[in-house]
């Protein structure tokens, strides 16, 4: 049997980390006068000591680096641990909803999701506001590591293409995980800050530049209003869409803009795909606005830039009701929702990279079959790209599209509409945010939904946020075994 032991501290330690970040909200809610401070104060209390319990009863365990095994199955605990102490402040306190709902609301928020069951936003506490905000920006440098660190070393869906570049793991984990993190913190910081600051250009108070600055450099989406930035537009939406952009880059192009080398920016392959379906996808949007709807030319190419950026990098705000617009913006939609941002990003989806090789090896094989006798490789960034990488990147296709259908055959069951149900789906797997239809769409929430669909749901944006076989390894037979 696996020795869970090293697993399980790390757990913990993190688990305390979580519990202390509680003091932020706690405080932000006393400054407020609303009463509300002694729920994150319980809150953070049990999840410190049960954090701390978990270290203690874990601490004579060796540490001398994670095995695979032992990779995989801290991967996957730690986003089931986390949420389970990240929702006890939404239920022990306001917006005093059912657990499903706050475990809901905490898996959405530390998988950068963004989808949301909770209702009069512009009333809540602010420390209730902070808390969401902080659980996504946790979540978006937590997944940054898990994508430069532990999915290049674990091959999971062709990441191992980034493993050299975003440092060699293999058997060093944790000491190197700590060294990337580092590098990785200075810059999510400045991030933050710089966003912060430009949304307080824009007009936005300081606590609701605060929070979106933190959800958009995580590319989540949770919002301090119902209205999500439908309540801000003009200089904001402009502000937005290029956070959105930078956030979804790849980070460690950031680590080596730092140490005086900004060639691979411009150079990366992934980042100009990005940036051309973006392009075409405004371009579209905007012409269809012009031409079939007749909207003003700056508030259409605003509205489309916005939510575009928004719905392609997984972030998932909404400044407009885009259902309102037909049938063809509500396909790109759905598509761009599908591909994602550039990998080592907080954004989340399938990513670009993995389109550029499937294409790639499409035309490969077209090749190949239209001349036999030729001798043809798949090179990505002038790099040759062995077979276990191809593999890899085709049975993530499968599984990802076999799990969309089946999260859309179980909601179906539960008794969603079919729009909802594979729009659902879609967003969860996709970690995107809103779904399509009167009830998950931008203009609505998850509130509604039964419990069981929340739950399915749940589940779905953590598959999909880990990139889907780091969980699903570990219900084999064949992991357990030494």
């Amino acid at each position: 049997m696996i020795d869970a032991r090293p697993v399980g501290y790390v757990i913990g330690l993190l688990v305390v980390a979580l519990g202390v970040s509680m003091a932020l909200p706690m405080l932000a809610d006393v400054l407020e006068g609303r009463g509300e401070g002694e729920t994150f104060a319980i809150s953070g209390l049990i999840t410190i000591m049960t954090g701390g319990a978990l270290v203690l009863a874990c601490a004579n365990s060796e540490h001398r680096g994670l095995t695979l095994q032992q990779t995989f199955l801290l991967t996957t605990c730690v986003w089931v641990a986390l949420p389970v102490f990240g929702a006890l402040p939404f239920w022990i306190g306001a917006p005093y909803v059912s657990y499903t709902d706050a475990f809901f609301e905490a898996m959405s928020g530390l998988t950068t999701t963004g989808s949301t069951v909770f209702v009069g936003l512009d009333d809540m506490p602010k420390g209730t506001l902070l808390w969401r905000g902080l659980m996504q920006w946790f979540g978006g440098i937590g997944i940054i590591v898990v994508a430069m660190v532990f999915l290049p070393t674990l091959r999971v869906g062709g990441m191992q293409i980034f493993r050299t570049e975003a440092f060699d793991t293999m058997g060093k984990i944790l000491p190197q995980a700590a060294e990337i993190a580092k590098q990785i913190s200075v810059i999510y910081l400045a991030l933050t800050v710089a966003f912060m600051l430009g949304y307080s250009w824009t007009g936005m108070g300081s606590f609701d530049a605060l929070v979106h600055a933190m959800t958009t450099v995580a590319t989540g989406g949770l919002s301090t209003t119902d209205a999500s930035f439908g309540a801000y537009r003009g200089a904001a939406e402009y502000a937005g869409a290029l956070f959105m952009l930078l956030a979804s880059l790849p980070f460690v192009r950031y680590v080596q803009l730092l140490s005086g080398t900004a060639r691979p920016l411009w150079r990366d392959s992934q980042i100009r795909v990005y940036f051309g379906i973006v392009f075409v996808s405004v371009l579209a949007l905007t012409a269809w606005q012009l031409i079939v709807l007749s909207a003003p030319s700056e508030p259409a190419f605003r509205e489309a830039l916005f939510n575009t950026v928004s719905i392609m990098s997984g972030t998932g705000y909404s400044s407009v009701d885009y259902q309102l617009w037909g049938g063809f913006p509500m396909t790109i939609f759905f598509l761009i929702g599908l591909i994602g941002g550039c990998a080592g990003s907080t954004s989340c989806s399938v990513k670009v990279f993995r389109y550029q090789l499937l294409f790639s090896a499409i035309l490969l094989q077209v090749r190949r079959i239209r001349s036999p006798r030729g001798v043809f490789s798949l090179r990505y960034e002038g790099r040759p790209v062995g077979d276990d990488v191809i593999n890899s990147v085709m049975a993530f296709f499968v599984l990802f599209f076999v799990t969309l259908a089946v999260v859309a055959i179980m909601l179906a069951l539960i008794g969603l509409d079919p729009v909802t149900a594979i729009s659902g789906a879609a967003t969860a797997v996709a970690n995107v945010g809103p779904g399509l239809g009167p009830e998950i769409g931008p203009a609505g929430n998850f509130a509604g939904l039964p419990d069981e669909a929340k739950w399915v749901l749940a589940i779905a944006m953590l598959v999909g946020r880990l990139e889907l076989m780091s969980v699903y390894v570990i219900f084999t037979v064949a992991f357990w075994r030494r």
